[in-house]
């Protein structure tokens, strides 16, 4: 109980912090505030991943700089998708009606190209780890939901392997509809929560040059 308690003041502490920061600081004090906790708190999910790989401090905000830059690229290669920057990270999410037929796994050809360029500009920053989730909405039941959501995020994974993405760097989890973004509880919200999301958060690598003041 009270480290649950020590959590939600961190976490509280820290957002309250955040509402006047900017995106780099933000990352700094979430990572200073302890970034493993905050991701608990959060829960599963790229925004948990995000939190949690917080490093915090100089370092961190030079992260948070390299990845400011990342997600604007990011944004002009897929205006179709929406593009925030979580910690020092990112968080990318597509519309699986735009990126797959009801009920189908098949990426559309003429989404492709949208992926394609986003596969560009993770293939720029190499020294990054990718994180990509399939969700569904809470239509029909998890015999459905959950091996579509899986999938299909299976199926990003494997077509930014095409594109000259290392598979070292991918990492693929669904969770069918147990991880809805929105509530529920109409028919825009339901295709809000039909949705392929991307984590992109700092490797090794560039950690170790962040910490080295090397981080261009």
């Amino acid at each position: 109980m009270k480290k649950a308690v020590i959590v939600l003041v961190v976490v509280s502490l820290t957002m309250v912090g955040c509402a006047s920061m900017n995106n780099q600081q933000k990352g700094a004090a979430i990572g200073a505030a302890g970034g493993a906790a905050v991701g608990a708190a959060l829960g599963g999910g790229v925004w948990g991943v995000l939190a949690g790989a917080a490093v915090g401090g100089v370092a961190g905000n030079a992260i948070g700089k390299k990845m400011d830059q990342q997600a604007k690229e990011l944004e002009q290669a897929v205006p179709t998708a929406e593009v925030k920057r979580v910690s020092e990270g990112i968080n990318m999410t597509f519309d699986s009606s735009m990126m797959f037929e009801i009920n189908s796994a098949d990426l559309k050809p003429g989404y492709k190209d949208d992926l394609a360029a986003a596969a560009g500009v993770f293939n720029k920053y190499a020294d990054t780890n990718l994180l990509i989730e399939g969700h569904t909405d809470n239509t029909g039941t998890d015999a459905i939901n959950n091996p579509l959501s899986e999938k299909r995020a299976k199926a990003v994974s494997s077509f930014l392997k095409t594109q000259g993405v290392a598979a070292s760097r991918l990492q693929e989890k669904w969770y069918g509809s147990s991880m809805p973004k929105y509530p529920n509880d109409t028919p825009e919200n339901q295709a809000k929560n039909r949705r392929v999301e991307i984590g992109i958060w700092a490797n090794e690598d560039m950690i170790a040059d962040a910490q080295d003041g090397t981080l261009d």
